[in-house]
């Protein structure tokens, strides 16, 4: 097993809430980090999964008799959107007896997809999401920076003993992903469809995303085609990294950037399955954005938030973190290990007057370009970011 960093954060947490909500893709590793942790931990589990007959027989049976039942042991009950009715009765169970870690519900969607389709557990629970394995993680493990950008984070698909293994992890994954695991979240659409769209999106990863041009192109609508997209987004797929707006007097752009959040996927709906042909490819350049925009992402404190920024003149910024009022850091991601800047990127960083403005690589050495330009690769970026305070402790 891969140390998962979360696993630190989780007992601190369960102290305090009665609920953790640990959300994430399904495969990501949420069952094993919570077995792990059961030796942590100060009551023993039970753990429930809702795609065990047996398991969901027994909770909608008489789920409140049981649980009432169970309050000696952490109840861990997965695959928890197959059985929303469950919400309103964990919240009264809560409120009859408000301590610490009473429940961990496993889940691979997002807070706010279980928010509308649910009783809410606002003020009793606490959501963190376990992402595709990171750099820093896999490198405990001595996987370097080529296999993890290639094969992505997911556990089995990173660790396969050889592509074609890898290759068939990745089209189990994302034939269960189609057609089951969207339509248990609500969405309503062909496999067929969704198929077609996810290797659409392919074609814009790292650009900003039109809806109505995606729609016209499959002959459906805009509308249709951002409802599609909510729940990709929302079962964590894909993410749309939105804009930021500045009052400079300029005109910007405003729709988001799309981006697959594991670089894996993006891969395997590609047909890439080797570095080489990856590095040569024709979207090369947006896989290593993204995997960079991800990488960064995934270890941001809760107060600093990610944003792109782009005027329709031609000033741009591929990631920006806002903490309060303030940009504290911009990127420009570069594939190249001898990368330069842009006019366009000088004047954004000036538009959002940024201190701390970075060129991240893949390998290149730590220099400056400039008094308003630090080049860094994608494993020392954090002895730069730590005194920002924007990553999590």
């Amino acid at each position: 097993m891969i140390k998962r960093t979360l696993i630190n954060e989780i007992p601190k947490l369960l102290s305090f809430f009665p609920v953790l909500g640990l959300i994430g893709p399904r495969q990501v590793g949420k069952t094993t980090l919570v077995k792990v942790l059961s030796e942590q931990l100060p009551k023993p589990i039970l753990y429930l999964d809702l795609e065990n007959l047996n398991d969901y027989t027994l909770l909608e049976k008489d789920p409140q008799w049981f649980l009432e039942q169970q309050t000696d042991k952490i109840v861990v009950i997965d695959e928890v959107q197959r059985m929303l009715s469950l919400f309103p009765l964990l919240r009264s169970l809560i409120d009859q007896k408000p301590e610490g870690g009473r429940f961990i519900l496993l889940g691979s969607a997002s807070p706010e997809l279980l928010a509308k389709s649910s009783e809410t557990l606002a003020g009793r629970i606490v959501y963190r999401e376990l992402t595709s394995i990171r750099l820093d993680e896999a490198k405990q493990s001595n996987i370097g920076l080529e296999q993890h950008w290639l094969r992505g984070g997911f556990p089995r698909a990173l660790l396969a003993p050889d592509a074609e293994l890898w290759y068939d992890w990745q089209e189990s994954f994302m034939k269960t992903y189609v057609e089951t695991d969207l339509r248990l979240l609500g969405l309503k659409a062909s496999p067929i469809v969704i198929q077609k769209l996810l290797r659409m999106l392919v074609t814009i990863q790292g650009m900003t995303v039109n809806y109505s041009n995606i729609g016209n192109s499959m002959g459906i609508s805009g509308v249709t085609i951002q409802n599609y997209m909510d729940y990709l987004e929302h079962s964590f797929i894909i993410r749309r990294l939105q804009p930021y707006f500045v009052n400079v007097g300029k005109r910007l752009v405003k729709s988001p950037k799309l981006y697959f959040r594991d670089a894996g996927i993006l891969h395997y709906l590609s047909n890439i399955d080797d570095y080489d042909s990856l590095v040569t490819n024709i979207i090369a350049g947006h896989s290593w954005e993204g995997y960079v925009i991800e990488q960064i992402i995934s270890r941001l404190a809760g107060n600093v938030h990610p944003y792109y920024y782009r005027t329709q003149n031609g000033a741009e910024i591929d990631l920006c973190l806002l903490k309060g009022n303030e940009i504290v850091a911009a990127f420009e991601i570069k594939l190249s290990n001898k990368p330069s800047t842009s006019k366009g990127n000088t004047e954004a960083v000036q538009d959002l007057k940024s201190q701390h403005n970075f060129i991240v690589t893949p390998s290149s050495e730590a220099f400056t370009i400039n008094s308003l330009w630090q080049v860094c690769n994608i494993e020392n970026i954090w002895e730069y970011l730590q005194p920002l305070k924007v990553l999590k402790e």
